[in-house]
């Protein structure tokens, strides 16, 4: 997870904007790695830059969520997935 946040940072410093496949993979090694909270910035990003979210993005994070023992987190990413009609 760590070197996805590093390749992250570096196409910010190059001018390579973030999309949706590559915060994607970065929430999902987040998840792998068993770092919830890292997971839930990357989607707070995502928000705060416009980068579409989809299926995978939350089931990513919910994944996060769930590895951490962090229930509540994942129940509300769950229900911002139906707020937004995504199943």
């Amino acid at each position: 997870w760590t070197h996805a946040l590093e390749l992250l940072s570096r196409m910010a410093t190059s001018s390579v904007q973030m999309d949706t496949i590559t915060c994607n993979a970065a929430i999902s090694a987040c998840e792998k790695g068993g770092e919830w909270t890292q997971a839930l910035e990357l989607l707070h990003a995502m928000v705060r830059d416009s980068i579409q979210m989809n299926t995978i993005t939350f089931n990513a994070a919910i994944s996060a969520c769930e590895k951490g023992g962090e229930w509540t987190q994942a129940l509300e990413l769950l229900s911002t997935m139906a707020d937004r009609n995504m199943q």
